[in-house]
């Protein structure tokens, strides 16, 4: 029999409707019955792509025992992170207070009023000698402790609360206390954790860390970097490494392209197999941008498999990208994508199956299980990877005929907004102005589809509906660089187009002041003023987490306006928020990494050139090849003012030029 769920938009709570578990969505019905009840509270998040998700639903959830334990002694709760981040990003760090780290799935033990008083991520259903509590005895556990120690719960709940909103301003320092030194201190912390064997930032799991990349890429632009020869020296092997090593290893898909969202090894091989929409927008831009600096037709082919994937199994037929692919196929993790050297013979033949499987690390033992293998390209000539191309159309053709991951068809504007600028920054770093056009497409439907006429937005759209859901801080603030990010390079597209993207990246910010704004301390509340705060606590993200924190992206946008309008209202809001981030610029860089990459490209100085009655083509193409600073180009037709390209950096300009090698010339001073 169906629980509260089967009705629910989100196909994550649906996957659990048929659980013996008598879950409730997210509200206040649901912690109603728990005060009536006196019950303690689990709320179990998780997403819809998850793995482990998946198998703590198939041991626990789904089984009479653990659900008759679930029922008679908690309210239970289950939510979807992707549709609602506020309640995630509360109880996410809950539980870091708890055991340093979490992930998903994750299970939080409340209060009947939601406030958390202890949690942790998967439980197995049974002892598996990993030192981790099965999840029946811990039930036990809990609800006996309830009962008969309900005061020191209590404490420890207000005690939790009261850190979380501790959190919110225990950083901030005064406007005049950052230093730009603080940077490079940054930069040289972040790549003295470099994996100089495998590449990457941690031991195993090994995620992709784009925000890091992308601030070590923006930092060694500085003119100041480049005399730390060291430093320098440094950045330029950690970045490319970094890149190529999950370019060829199974963190991509050498078939399809896309990156999963993380590896399970410190080689990249293994990883867990969801695709989320967000990981490849981001990574897109950090291809595009590393791309840049170092040319390796290595990015390109990334960009452009990624490109593809997202063209092929994500793209909304009428407009906006969907959220993710499962890492499941029913009930085997990866049973998509792994191959044994039988079956790449069948399709194959035997004497292209032999050089694919050498090459792409198809063995009889397999480097996954069962005698399975994921491709992992072993070769590091790239024309090998381009010979064997036909090959990999014929096995990702014959894939196709495989039963495929399930597919979330929500469309989340925050992501979407990633897409559009990721979009954007490999368009111009590609010479590829039809991913421009469809990174346009993306922020039309964007701002047709999820955003009412009184200026607000919606954080959702689920398949069939209409858009819904509260939209929180990282909805407006991605949206808004997303759109200055496009506004940058679109007059390459069409001239003229720019203002049109500036004007509403414009709306978007001053609605979030309006709604997101902390009155007394730096920063920008993660949910709006008239939103309840999950678990009474109204909090602040300042650290990049599965995707960049909202306030890191206001950054680059307060930056950005400054030097478009010139206006000091601008300027002010960047120097306000930027009070925040010395202590943790100095205390933990490797989690702040797209503040980081804001803040030195103000630092360095953001250009801005003016193209009046000569080709901007000319100029894209000299940028293309010679980056530097961040530069927004902006194509106008004004008989009053000189003709040619008027570069400003910052409140400076220089005089008006018709010869592009200037222009170039002073951005490399």
């Amino acid at each position: 029999m169906p629980n509260k769920l089967a009705d629910e938009s989100s196909l994550y709570l649906r996957q659990h409707a048929e659980n013996p578990v008598d879950w409730w969505p997210w509200g206040e019905e649901a912690f109603e019955l728990a005060k009536r009840e006196d019950k303690p509270v689990v709320v179990s998040i998780g997403y819809s792509a998850c793995h482990w998700c998946h198998v703590m639903a198939r041991e626990s959830f789904a089984d009479s025992y653990v659900a008759d334990i679930m029922n008679r002694h908690f309210v239970c709760i289950k939510v979807d992170r992707e549709e609602r981040p506020d309640v995630d990003h509360v109880y996410v760090e809950a539980v870091r207070m708890f055991q340093q780290s979490a992930g998903w799935p994750l299970n939080v033990f409340c209060l009947p009023d939601g406030r958390p008083f202890w949690g942790g991520t998967y439980f197995p259903r049974e002892d598996k000698g990993q030192g981790i509590v099965p999840w029946p005895q811990l039930l036990m556990r809990i609800a006996d402790h309830y009962r008969r120690a309900k005061d020191e719960i209590l404490e420890n709940a207000e005690n939790v609360v009261k850190n979380l909103l501790h959190a919110n301003d225990a950083q901030s320092g005064g406007e005049n206390d950052w230093q730009n030194g603080f940077l490079l201190e940054a930069a040289g912390a972040i790549c003295s954790g470099h994996d100089d064997a495998s590449g990457g930032f941690t031991p195993p799991p090994k995620f992709p860390s784009p925000m890091k990349l992308d601030f070590l890429l923006a930092i060694r632009e500085s003119a100041v970097c480049s005399q730390m020869r060291e430093l320098a020296e440094r950045i330029d092997l950690v970045v490319p490494f970094t890149l190529s090593a999950m370019a060829r290893g199974g963190l991509l898909d050498q078939l399809g392209g896309g990156f999963a969202r993380y590896s399970v090894d410190k080689d990249w091989k293994i990883p867990h197999f969801e695709k989320m929409l967000y990981d490849n927008a981001l990574l897109l831009a950090s291809y595009a941008r590393a791309h840049r600096r170092s040319p390796d037709p290595l990015f390109t082919a990334v960009a452009e498999e990624t490109v593809t994937w997202l063209l092929r199994e994500m793209k909304a037929p009428d407009g906006g990208f969907y959220s993710s692919l499962d890492a499941d196929v029913e009930g085997e993790e990866g049973k998509s994508y792994v191959w044994n050297p039988s079956q790449v013979e069948e399709v194959l033949g035997e004497e292209d199956a032999k050089s694919f499987c050498e090459v792409y690390d198809v063995t009889t033992e397999g480097n996954f299980e069962n005698g399975f293998s994921n491709p992992v390209l072993q070769v590091e000539d790239f024309s090998r990877r381009e010979e064997l191309a036909p090959l990999r159309e014929k096995l990702l053709e014959a894939r196709s005929q495989r039963p495929s991951p399930s597919r979330d068809e929500k469309r989340l504007a925050s992501w979407n907004a990633l897409t559009v600028r990721g979009l954007a920054e490999a368009s111009f770093a590609f010479d590829r102005k039809d991913w421009l056009e469809l990174a346009r497409e993306t922020a039309d439907w964007l701002w047709d589809n999820l955003r009412e006429e009184d200026g607000s937005l919606h954080a959702v759209l689920y398949p069939g509906k209409d858009a819904d859901g509260p939209a929180f801080l990282d909805d407006y603030a991605f949206l808004a660089e997303a759109l200055l990010t496009l506004a940058s390079v679109v007059d390459w597209l069409e001239p003229g187009l720019s203002a049109h993207y500036e004007s509403r990246a414009t709306e978007l910010v001053e609605s979030a002041i309006e709604q997101f704004r902390d009155p007394d301390m730096p920063g920008f509340f993660f949910t709006a003023s008239d939103q309840a705060a999950p678990a009474q606590a109204r909090q602040k993200s300042w650290y990049d987490n599965a995707v960049p924190a909202g306030n890191s992206a206001l950054l680059r946008v307060f930056a950005s306006l400054h030097v478009l309008t010139g206006e000091d209202r601008w300027l002010d809001e960047f120097s306000e928020t930027r009070a925040a981030y010395p202590t943790l610029a100095r205390k933990a860089p490797q989690g702040i990494g797209h503040a980081l990459a804001a803040l030195a490209e103000e630092a360095i100085g953001i250009a801005v050139v003016k193209v009046n009655g000569v080709p901007i083509e000319p100029l894209a193409d000299a940028l293309r090849k010679k980056p530097s600073r961040l530069v927004h180009l902006r194509s106008i037709e004004d008989p009053e003012q000189p003709r040619g390209y008027l570069l400003c950096v910052g409140q400076e300009c220089m005089a008006p030029t018709e010869k592009v090698a200037e222009v170039v010339g002073h951005l490399h001073e």
